[in-house]
């Protein structure tokens, strides 16, 4: 790394009036609409940046002190400097040891997305391509931040270490702290022609697809996790996750329990008393049912494995289906006259009041707040 002062043809005493004036003879003779060598152009980032530390009375005294200067242990090889790296491994060091400049890649943060699933896609599970919009990394600095030709710098007030160590007098004695650089912010590098699509962040936002096989037996709620697909860290850091929240679709005839589908079954009055067969569409299919004679309103028909397919296990849920009997309202003179018949051959009682039956409210409890 070059000298600042060399750079500019100063000696370090020079006064700040003799900084700027190397400078602005240096900048007449290197500026690119004056001089189109790609040797001056690179000089002239050089004297550009020397300037700009040794015109800022900080940075140049910190520039003029080194980065270990302030330390009382910052000695050659064999000094207090080794003895303190022995017992507290390596706090007393200078750059590159002990607490060294951190990393500009770090880990994405995650990303959480809601999706939308019909309930028949439950049943056996669903393909989808959901569209994600997320942190990508920079096509065209590939993440290191740096203008496509150029890379970081060293920083010259740290010297790389990414920290800098000052002398506190205190009542114990002469403290030495250490603390993020304030040029480079600890990462011992600055970035001097950032990319000019990312602005040196590394990444820029985009949308893209994601195949996502969503399992059989999701139910709303349930989180699934991607690995890897959510935002992409800082200068090209590791991606995050992506959690994808599952919500299952209103379906106007089949609901819900469990593994368990639900459905229910308008029965005429006529088929509730005589028995019947009929055919339903299931979520997967036509199913058949039998209607015995003399069904009741709220009794409850099960088809075995027609529900939804497990999620962590084997075998499907049960498909339940409750018996409403419909009583008709309207009647012809006709209709009217064969059921006072069937009414009259039938001798029922008058309506009253029966014993109490668990299964009977059992079943209307299942039928009315479970379907």
């Amino acid at each position: 790394m070059a000298d600042h002062y060399d750079v500019l043809g100063v000696q370090p005493d020079a006064s700040d009036a003799d900084i700027k004036k190397a400078y602005r003879r240096l900048a007449r003779e290197l500026h690119p609409d004056v001089n189109p060598s790609p040797d001056a152009a690179e000089r002239f980032k050089d004297v550009t940046h020397a300037y700009d530390v040794l015109s800022d009375p900080e940075q140049r005294r910190r520039y003029d002190a080194g980065p270990q200067a302030d330390s009382p242990f910052g000695g050659g090889a064999g000094g207090f400097s080794d003895i303190f790296d022995a017992f507290f491994g390596g706090g007393g060091g200078g750059a590159g040891r002990g607490n060294g400049p951190r990393s500009r890649a770090e880990r994405g943060q995650d990303a959480l997305l809601r999706i939308e699933v019909d309930l028949d896609e439950v049943v056996f599970g669903t393909h989808k391509d959901v569209e994600v919009d997320t942190a990508v990394v920079c096509e065209t600095c590939n993440g290191s931040c740096c203008a496509p030709g150029t890379s970081p710098r060293t920083c010259d007030i740290c010297g790389g270490s990414g920290h800098i160590q000052r002398q506190v007098r205190s009542l114990l004695g002469n403290v030495v702290t250490s603390a993020p650089c304030g040029t480079c912010r600890g990462y011992g590098t600055v970035i001097p022609n950032p990319c000019p699509t990312c602005q040196g962040q590394g990444r820029v936002r985009a949308r893209r697809t994601i195949p996502v096989d969503v399992p059989a037996g999701v139910e709303t709620g349930l989180r699934l996790q991607m690995p890897g697909q959510g935002e992409v860290g800082p200068a090209g850091g590791p991606s995050g996750d992506l959690y994808l929240e599952v919500k299952v679709r209103h379906h106007d005839v089949y609901s819900r329990d469990g593994d368990d589908l639900l459905a229910t079954l308008e029965v005429q009055m006529t088929d509730a008393i005589l028995g019947t067969q009929t055919t339903i569409d299931g979520l997967d299919g036509p199913v058949e049912l039998e209607i015995r004679p003399g069904v009741q309103s709220a009794d409850v028909l099960v088809i075995k494995d027609r529900g939804v397919t497990k999620l962590r296990g084997a075998g499907r849920g049960d498909l339940r289906v409750g018996v409403q009997v419909v009583t008709p309202t309207k009647l012809s003179h006709k209709e009217r006259q064969l059921v006072e018949q069937l009414a009259k051959s039938h001798k029922a009682g008058k309506p009253q009041l029966a014993r109490f039956q668990q299964g009977m409210f059992g079943k209307l409890r299942d039928r009315f707040f479970n379907f």
